[in-house]
């Protein structure tokens, strides 16, 4: 199992406290998500981690903030980075 800090509860991404691989559950904040939460490829520690499943164009919240916006389709337990994440910050 994976551990990754979900820092608000509106998020739409936790962050990886540590490495994970597809196929591994990955549990945030001490609480197990459900099973069907699982990584779905190689995620380094710090990166993001989708807690649920994103519409092409919907908005990808951080830290209870827009961050961006999703440029493809995302599924819960997916990769959250520069692929699949156009930045609205900076």
């Amino acid at each position: 199992m994976s551990r990754a800090i979900l820092l608000d509860a509106g998020d739409d991404v936790a962050v990886l406290v540590e490495p994970t691989v597809a196929g591994v559950p990955v549990e945030i904040m001490g609480v197990r998500v459900d099973s069907s939460l699982v990584a779905t490829a190689s995620i380094p520690m710090g990166h993001k981690i989708a807690v649920r499943s994103l519409a092409m164009g919907a908005p990808i919240r951080k830290q209870g903030e827009v961050i961006g916006r999703a440029t493809a389709t995302v599924v819960a337990g997916e990769h959250v980075h520069i692929h699949n994440l156009a930045s609205l910050r900076g």
